[in-house]
């Protein structure tokens, strides 16, 4: 096999991107994935793309094979407290704050872009960066082993391990229930977020129905998988109140909440994205919204340079990076902190917060540009 300039290791959504950003530039590209091709088009999850993430998959050539449901307003509040601000779309001039897609789809939108931009892909293959030989992957497929020598090793594929020294963990001690809930009418297109004693729960329009990103304790939501489905509507419909009425929930499954991020995303010939630097909580959506913003800044930087794999120019990609990333993490870990907590104290601080971000439009512009493109208004 010819060995490409560029190996990426992990054929989702952000390998893909990353791949199609590079595609007609001066370096080849392969993509290697652990498992078979198109895995990632079965993934049940529902993501919330931000502006800044809608221009990057049109600039990409995917936006418009995306089945998406846009977010028209935004309504937040807290349960058993004052406060509460809503954010709409026309105060932005924008088609959507944002955008609800399912991740299987947006999978296999970019997959299919891959196959069309005839983009090598290599699958059922474990690959292993070599920790010496500084751009050497190993590829392992059946019985066979082979080495690539690369001038760039990029790692896009799965978490990281919590016993790593170059890894920041925080467990937030809370895990995810996700399902998805039909309104007793139709939702307008409406998001809310709305802050409770057990932790934050979502609802994204996602076609006619509600995408549910509800948080707790894990012994709480071992509970509420224990439920049938007529149960926990009521516990669902118990945390929104009149503000939404919902008539029904599909099964339900959860996954746990952990901080982890990778202190310097770079090393020799070597870049690391998306859940690969940083997971984040799913609070504010932020997590795939970043990382797409790190994929364009790397493409930017890749195809100008004559050697990819250069240490200045792995140098200048962390520069231009560092902010954005840096406040990402730091504002998504302050939100899950700040309205975790059930303390009095707290309580009237967030409601305080959010009663500024109503009677302010400055502050809640600020905010809503801050969750749309990043720490510098991207693009």
């Amino acid at each position: 096999m010819k060995t490409p300039d560029i190996a990426i290791i992990g054929a989702g959504p952000v390998g893909m991107a990353l791949a199609l950003a590079l595609h007609g530039g001066p370096h080849t590209v392969t993509l290697i994935d652990a498992r078979g091709r198109g895995a990632s088009r079965k993934d049940p999850r529902v993501l919330a793309l931000a502006h800044g993430t809608r221009l990057t998959l049109e600039r990409l050539g995917v936006w418009e094979h995306l089945p998406t449901t846009p977010i028209r307003h935004i309504h937040i509040s807290q349960q058993g407290g004052f406060g509460r601000t809503q954010l709409n779309e026309s105060d932005y001039a924008l088609d959507g704050l944002g955008h609800v897609v399912r991740a299987g789809d947006l999978a296999a939108a970019l997959d299919d872009a891959i196959t069309a931009a005839n983009i090598p892909v290599i699958d059922h293959s474990d690959a292993e960066v070599d920790p010496e030989l500084h751009g050497r992957v190993r590829l392992r497929r059946a019985d066979t082993t082979e080495a690539l020598d690369c001038q760039l090793v990029v790692c896009a594929e799965g978490g990281m391990r919590a016993d790593d020294p170059a890894i920041r963990v925080r467990d937030y001690g809370q895990h995810a229930v996700i399902c998805m809930a039909t309104p007793a009418v139709a939702h307008g297109n409406t998001a809310y977020e709305r802050f409770t004693p057990n932790g934050p729960v979502a609802l994204l329009p996602c076609g006619t129905d509600f995408a549910v990103v509800h948080t707790a304790a894990p012994e709480q939501a071992d509970t509420w998988l224990a439920l049938d489905d007529t149960a926990y509507l009521a516990e669902l419909q118990q945390a929104f109140g009149h503000r939404v009425a919902l008539i029904g929930v599909s099964p339900r499954e959860r996954f746990p909440l952990q901080l982890r991020v990778r202190h310097t995303p770079v090393a020799n010939r070597q870049v690391w994205l998306g859940n690969a630097a940083q997971t984040l909580h799913p609070v504010a959506g932020q997590g795939l919204n970043l990382a797409l913003r790190d994929v364009w800044a790397l493409a930017r930087r890749l195809n100008a340079a004559d050697d990819p794999g250069d240490a200045q120019v792995l140098a200048a990609y962390l520069r231009d990076r560092r902010l954005d990333r840096a406040s990402t993490v730091g504002f998504t870990d302050t939100l899950v902190r700040l309205f975790s907590n059930d303390l009095p104290p707290l309580r009237g601080l967030r409601g305080l917060g959010l009663l500024a971000l109503d009677l302010a439009p400055p502050l809640r512009h600020f905010v809503a540009k801050r969750m749309m493109f990043g720490a510098r208004a991207w693009p």
